[in-house]
């Protein structure tokens, strides 16, 4: 049977971290996971993380579009790892579930 767990981060390396780990520790084929923002607006999360932090010689960018959460769709085929991306989900920061 085929399960879609959805989680929403507030920035974009939480989401690029939940990616990655559902990839390279729990198989999860790329083709299964979509990304996209939560709403309407094209957006890199609600708060700046990542490449678009402060850091040493570098201001925190301001050009970053902060219009809304990251929504990650994971297709599962294979129900006995539901706990294990949810784990991986809240592991990496999900704000909550849509």
């Amino acid at each position: 049977m085929s399960t879609t767990l959805i989680g929403t981060f507030d920035s974009r390396d939480q989401t690029e971290m939940a990616v990655e780990r559902l990839v390279q520790e729990v198989g999860i084929e790329r083709t299964d996971i979509f990304v996209a923002a939560s709403g309407p607006d094209n957006s890199a999360g609600n708060r700046t993380g990542g490449a678009d932090s402060e850091a040493v010689d570098q201001n925190e960018r301001d050009d970053v579009p902060l219009a809304g959460g990251i929504m990650v769709s994971i297709d599962l085929h294979d129900d006995a790892k539901v706990e294990v991306v949810t784990a991986v989900l809240a592991g990496c920061g999900k704000r909550r579930l849509p």
